[in-house]
C-alpha cells in the first residue's frame, strides 16, 4: 500500500486530452534528434513540459454547501462586482467575480467550484488576448457553465487566453456536478472565471496562489468580513 502511494505522489496522473500532443511531441523530438543533439535536448524538454501541463492530480476537497473552491490552479487575478457575460442569461446586474489566471505552467484541469445541477453550458468564439486582462472576460473566446448550486445560481466561465487555442468542457447541461469534479481544461494558458450570488463572501484577495480543486475562494452565509487586498 506505502509503495502504491509512493508512485501515485511521484508519478502524477496524465489526463487523456494530453495523449495526442506529448506523442506529437515525443515524435518530433525522435525525428530532429536523428539530425542533431543540440535539437534533440531541446525537444525533449518541451516534451517533459507538455507532459507536465496535461497532469491531472488528485485533489481533496472540502465537502460543504457553504464553500466555493477554486475552479483552478493559478493566481487570483480579480475579485469584485462584474456583470456576467449575457449568453449565460444572469441578467445585467453586477454579481460578485473572482478570476483564476493560468499560465502555462499551472495544472489546467477545471473543476467545479459548488455542487448542484448544470442548468445551461454556453460557447462563445472571440479573441484571445492576455487572460489576465479584466476585458478578456467580454473578448475572449469562452465557455460557460451555470450551476443552480444550493445557494444559488452559480457560473463558472472559462476563458481562453493569448496562448490558448482550445477549450475543453466534457460536462453536459442537465446533469448534476459535484463540489470539486473535473468538467473541463484550456490549452495552453488561461484563465476561469466564478460569477456568485448575492451573499457569497470572498476568501481569498487578488495576488494569491490558489489550488484548484482545494483553495476555498469564497463563502455563503459567512460572519467575517472579506479579506483586506494588500498591495506591494
Amino acid at each position: 500500500m506505502q509503495l502504491a502511494d509512493t508512485i501515485r505522489n511521484v508519478f502524477v496522473p496524465i489526463h487523456r486530452e494530453g495523449y495526442p500532443f506529448i506523442a506529437i511531441f515525443a515524435a518530433v523530438t525522435l525525428v530532429l534528434g536523428y539530425f542533431s543533439t543540440f535539437l534533440f535536448w531541446i525537444c525533449l524538454i518541451l516534451t517533459a513540459w507538455c507532459i507536465y501541463f496535461f497532469r491531472d492530480p488528485e485533489r481533496v476537497t472540502p465537502v460543504d454547501d457553504k464553500l466555493v473552491i477554486s475552479p483552478a490552479d493559478g493566481v487570483v487575478s480579480a475579485v469584485g462586482p462584474a456583470i456576467p457575460p449575457r449568453e449565460l442569461g444572469l441578467g445585467g446586474e453586477e454579481m460578485t467575480r473572482i478570476s483564476v489566471f493560468m499560465n502555462v505552467f499551472s495544472c489546467h484541469v477545471n473543476r467545479a467550484p459548488v455542487r448542484g445541477r448544470i442548468s445551461r453550458i454556453e460557447h462563445r468564439p472571440g479573441q484571445f488576448l492576455n487572460a489576465e486582462l479584466d476585458k478578456a472576460s467580454t473578448e475572449n473566446e469562452r465557455n460557460g457553465l451555470v450551476i443552480d448550486s444550493p445557494n444559488g445560481t452559480v457560473a463558472a466561465v472559462q476563458v481562453a487566453g493569448l496562448v490558448a487555442r482550445r477549450i475543453v468542457c466534457w460536462a453536459e447541461s442537465g446533469t448534476a456536478i459535484a463540489i470539486g469534479e473535473r468538467f473541463g481544461l484550456i490549452r495552453f494558458g488561461s484563465r476561469v472565471d466564478v460569477y456568485l450570488p448575492a451573499g457569497a463572501v470572498p476568501r481569498v484577495a487578488i495576488g494569491q496562489t490558489a489550488v484548484g480543486g482545494e483553495t476555498v475562494i469564497a463563502e455563503f452565509g459567512g460572519t467575517a468580513s472579506a479579506p483586506l487586498v494588500r498591495v506591494s
